[in-house]
């Protein structure tokens, strides 16, 4: 474990963003965290996983802490479930293409969403119909205060919409060490009705679909709308779908009678807020080194050299455009720092 001064973040965050961290360190297991945590000098910490979720504004002025923990392990498996234990620093597509090789089903819905697997519980990371929730056990977590580890039950984690208790109550409070996920073994239950994956199925002549075939319907659906982090800096969906009243989506179907939504319970539903920015007219609009992508509204990206400030800015002209126009606030989904 070395401890390194004035590195780039560059290569660590997703959106690209080339601010300095005045110290950095990568640990690799329990020991090494617990060492690091607990040493004084370093007043500010920041943790950091696969960058993924995070949009860097500045510099940092203390210690980066990169979680670079390796391993995936069976825990226990009977003849119809298996509880898989992977370790945080795990990239989260990597351990879906392990999962699938396996033919542990439950996350092949989740596939290509960059990050890595201790910060998926955190955000609920969720898509075509599938939450993180909807395949998590438990997980394993330190103390940033006390360095003792704690398990968090599904219940403990009071998973909601890209939310958890390690955004709210106990945001900064502890690190997730490892995940251990409940998955099929066989009669997987396939989510092939949300968004486009069935009809992607059938330009694919497939009709009895594995969790093989699901995968890589995703992939191709994402790789179509979604710009490579590595070609394009991006942090995925910068915001998150709002909730809005049945009362208040049927006053802006009067005006907007192609606005889609998702049903949430009798008396909500989920607008995307994509569409919102699209229908502002934002999709594709270039500033410069920055801007809204061409075939995904709800991705903001970093052309080339961008500060994170910029794409800030961008976002906060987002948020302003879609109240005027609608009366509604989309939150940021990432992280900003």
């Amino acid at each position: 474990m070395h401890i390194l001064q004035n590195i780039s973040l560059k290569s660590y965050n997703t959106f690209g963003i080339d601010v300095n961290a005045k110290y950095f360190v990568s640990v690799s297991n329990i020991d090494e965290l617990t060492d690091i945590l607990s040493r004084k000098e370093y007043t500010q910490k920041l943790i950091l996983g696969g960058g993924s979720n995070m949009l860097l504004t500045k510099d940092f002025d203390g210690l980066v802490i990169h979680i670079n923990f390796k391993g995936i392990d069976i825990v226990s498996e009977n003849e119809d479930i298996v509880y898989v234990k992977a370790n945080a620093g795990e990239n989260w597509h990597e351990f879906v293409v392990w999962c699938i090789k396996n033919n542990f089903g439950g996350i092949e819905n989740l596939s290509l969403i960059p990050g890595n697997v201790g910060t998926a519980p955190i955000q609920n990371i969720g898509a075509y119909g599938v939450e993180l929730q909807d395949v998590f056990d438990s997980c394993e977590a330190i103390s940033v205060k006390d360095m003792q580890m704690k398990t968090f039950s599904k219940k403990a984690c009071n998973f909601g919409y890209r939310n958890s208790v390690f955004k709210q109550e106990a945001k900064g409070d502890f690190i997730i060490t490892s995940v251990i996920f409940k998955l099929t073994k066989h009669s997987h239950k396939l989510h092939i009705n949300y968004g486009s994956i069935s009809s992607e199925l059938e330009a694919m002549k497939i009709d009895n679909p594995s969790i093989k075939d699901v995968s890589n319907a995703v992939i191709a659906i994402r790789e179509r709308k979604l710009p490579n982090p590595k070609v394009i800096g991006n942090s995925g969906s910068f915001f998150k779908n709002p909730i809005i009243s049945k009362n208040h989506f049927n006053q802006l179907y009067q005006n907007f009678n192609d606005i889609p939504s998702y049903p949430v319970n009798d008396e909500e539903v989920k607008v995307p807020a994509g569409w919102l920015i699209e229908k502002a007219g934002f999709k594709g609009k270039r500033f410069g080194d920055y801007g809204v992508h061409k075939n995904q509204a709800l991705v903001l990206v970093n052309y080339g050299n961008a500060k994170g400030e910029d794409i800030l800015n961008l976002a906060k002209l987002l948020q302003r455009t879609v109240k005027r126009l609608f009366d509604i606030s989309i939150e940021a989904e990432v992280n900003i720092l």
